[in-house]
C-alpha cells in the first residue's frame, strides 16, 4: 500500500531533484524554483498519498471474499522443470518486442519533436499508435501467460507485469541509439537531462504497459479456469 503510493513519485522527485542540481549548478534557466518543488511535495503529500492510501482501505474492506472462478488449493502444488525459454525472465524479455515494434515509428517522431524542437501535429495518428499498443500488449501478455500456465508455473502475475513493462527497456535502448545518432548533444548537463527525463517516461510508459498486460491476464485466467472443469 505505502510502496504504491511512494514508489513512482519517489523515484520521479528523485530523478528531478538531481537534475535540477545538476541546472543549479549550471546555472541554467531549466532549473525548477525551490519552492516549486515544496509545493508538488506537498500536493503529493497531502492530496495523492492520502488519496491512495483511502482507496486501499476502501478496496480491502469493500471487495468481500475472493470469487475465484475455480477451487484453489491451500497448499502449493511444486513447480516442475521447464525448458529456458518458458522462464519467466525469458518470457518478461521477448515480451516487449512486439509492443515495442508497434510504436518504433512514432518514438521517431515523438523524440524529434521533444528534443530536436520540431512541430508535432500528428495527434490523431498518436492515439491510434497508442490504441494498438494497448491492444498488442494485451495480446502478447496473454500469450505468455499461457505459455507460463501450460508449463505448470502458476506464479503469472508479476510475468504478466513484468513482460509488458519490458517494452519501457526497449523504449530506453531506442533512446540511446536516438541520442548517439540522431542528436548533437554533448557535455553533461544535455546528457543527464536527455537521459533523466526519457527515463521518467520510460518508468510511466512500463507502469502503464504492466498494468494493461497484468489485466488482460487476469480476466484471461478467469476466463478459461471459468470454462474448463479443474480438479
Amino acid at each position: 500500500m505505502v510502496l504504491t503510493a511512494s514508489l513512482f513519485p519517489f523515484l520521479c522527485f528523485s530523478i528531478g531533484f538531481a537534475l535540477n542540481t545538476i541546472a543549479i549548478f549550471y546555472r541554467s534557466l531549466a532549473a525548477i524554483p525551490f519552492g516549486t518543488m515544496v509545493v508538488m511535495f506537498v500536493l503529493w503529500a497531502f492530496i495523492s498519498f492520502p488519496l491512495v492510501l483511502l482507496g486501499t482501505v476502501v478496496g480491502r474492506n469493500w471487495s468481500g471474499a475472493p470469487n475465484n472462478p475455480c477451487r484453489v488449493k491451500t497448499i502449493p502444488r511444486p513447480i516442475p522443470e521447464k525448458k529456458w525459454y518458458l522462464t519467466p525472465s525469458v518470457i518478461s524479455l521477448m515480451g516487449g518486442l512486439l509492443p515495442f515494434g508497434s510504436i518504433f515509428i512514432e518514438m521517431y517522431f515523438v523524440f524529434t519533436s521533444f528534443w530536436n524542437y520540431k512541430v508535432y501535429y500528428v495527434y490523431g495518428f498518436m492515439l491510434l499508435v497508442f490504441v494498438i499498443l494497448l491492444i498488442v500488449t494485451i495480446c502478447v501478455t496473454i500469450v505468455g501467460t499461457y505459455f507460463l500456465l501450460n508449463a505448470e508455473n502458476y506464479h503469472w502475475q508479476w510475468t504478466s507485469f513484468s513482460s509488458a513493462a519490458s517494452t519501457a527497456l526497449y523504449v530506453y535502448l531506442y533512446s540511446i541509439y536516438y541520442y548517439h545518432v540522431k542528436t548533437k548533444m554533448s557535455g553533461f548537463f544535455q546528457t543527464s537531462f536527455y537521459f533523466g527525463y526519457t527515463l521518467m517516461f520510460c518508468l510511466g510508459l512500463g507502469i502503464l504497459c504492466g498494468a494493461i498486460g497484468y489485466l488482460g491476464s487476469t480476466l484471461f485466467v478467469r476466463r478459461i479456469y471459468r470454462n474448463i472443469k479443474c480438479d
